[in-house]
């Protein structure tokens, strides 16, 4: 893991029940900078979402720049924590991270399906957008 990924899993992992680690997530959630209204347009939701997910992928001096919000808690946590990983990096290290912390946390073991399967779609809606940039 890297040094932004190992801040979550610290963050997270400092509580064992699954309550008080949700709750930290939706405080990654909280923590997220508000999105520019301008940018929560159709083009911006993330398909496959149980939850409305907007994230806007800009490429700027050589990085992807990352905005995102959801109209839940523990889904914007969700993608409050891809945002914190991925934001900054080159388009080729966004399409290859391995994000290792999501097995890390257990992150899947603790979601319902449908949000398993909107993490996977805020994952590939990233790295597709990501790509358009290399």
């Amino acid at each position: 893991m890297d040094t932004r990924e190992q801040a979550i899993y610290n963050e997270v992992t400092a509580f064992d029940d699954p309550l008080e680690r949700y709750g930290v997530i939706i405080e990654f959630g909280e923590e997220l900078p508000p999105m520019d209204q301008a940018a929560k347009t159709d083009d911006n939701i993330v398909r496959g979402c149980q939850s409305t997910v907007w994230l806007d992928v800009q490429y700027h001096n050589e990085h992807i720049v990352l905005q995102a919000d959801s109209n839940t808690a523990i889904t914007k946590g969700i993608i409050a924590m891809l945002v914190r990983v991925l934001d900054g990096l080159s388009p080729a290290e966004v399409q290859q991270h391995p994000l290792s912390f999501i097995e890390a946390i257990g992150l899947h073991e603790h979601l319902s399906s449908q949000r398993s399967n909107g993490l996977h779609s805020m994952i590939q809606t990233l790295r597709k957008k990501a790509e358009s940039y290399s």
